[in-house]
């Protein structure tokens, strides 16, 4: 079954907010950052609001998977550093945290690779 923009765009919204989450708890030290998005720090809250934006007003939703296989990167330069930063710290911890979001994520990743499409 084909997932519609809207849940693609619902599904990759939680799975980045939740890295985001993740990101702020261990790398910020903030204990309540998992238990609330809105309890993110100052830079995670920006960061969290940015990437929204760029998820609402992007026009590939359709046709892409993740904004990394996307052709067009639509991220500022020291965002696009930003986010790589919280993926690495992230995504190998997601498994511990939240591992239904990170099968998937890691499901997604490999059908990119079996497609040929560089992430």
């Amino acid at each position: 079954m084909k997932m519609t923009i809207k849940e693609k765009r619902e599904q990759e919204w939680r799975t980045v907010l939740f890295m985001i989450q993740l990101y702020c708890k261990g790398k910020h030290k903030n204990p309540l950052a998992l238990k609330n998005p809105e309890s993110l720090c100052a830079e995670c809250k920006r960061l969290t609001d940015y990437v929204r934006e760029r998820m609402e007003r992007c026009p590939f939703m359709e046709t892409k998977t993740f904004c990394s296989a996307c052709r067009v990167h639509c991220y500022k330069p020291d965002e696009r550093q930003k986010i790589r930063e919280v993926m690495r710290f992230s995504g190998p911890r997601m498994i511990r945290y939240h591992p239904v979001l990170a099968l998937k994520h890691v499901i997604t990743t490999i059908k990119l690779k079996i497609r040929g499409i560089k992430k």
